[in-house]
């Protein structure tokens, strides 16, 4: 599911970014299901390897987790309150990547996850 971001104004202070993150947080919270473990990218989070993340992933089906909902923050990143519903917090890198290129970043490490739980040959 995608929420689209809101529009930022270039020189937006502090208390607008807030609200802007606060709608944004709403927008996001209506498709998160009570069912659902939730992992959110932020960069506090915890780095893992590919096989870490294979190894989570794999983990909570495992413990019946039927649900798993990822979520990529917008260009502010991510509302406290989408933090503190998260179950698990995870970072790719204490760097900031554009949204777009986060998404294929993610959807790679996925794929991969699942090979590697499958012991296919596609993660060297």
């Amino acid at each position: 599911m995608e929420v689209a971001d809101e529009k930022t104004p270039e020189h937006a202070g502090e208390g607008l970014e807030r609200q802007i993150k606060a709608k944004e947080g709403e927008r996001i919270a209506r498709y998160i299901r009570d069912d659902a473990f939730v992992i959110a990218l932020a960069i506090e989070g915890k780095q893992l390897t590919s096989e870490e993340l294979a190894a989570k992933i794999d983990g909570l089906g495992l413990h019946g987790t039927s649900h798993i909902q990822l979520i990529i923050g917008g260009s502010l990143g991510l509302d406290p309150s989408i933090l503190q519903r998260a179950d698990y917090l995870l970072s790719f890198s204490r760097m900031t990547f554009p949204h777009q290129l986060m998404r294929v970043i993610l959807l790679e490490q996925i794929y991969r996850a699942y090979k590697i739980n499958a012991g296919e040959p596609y993660h060297k």
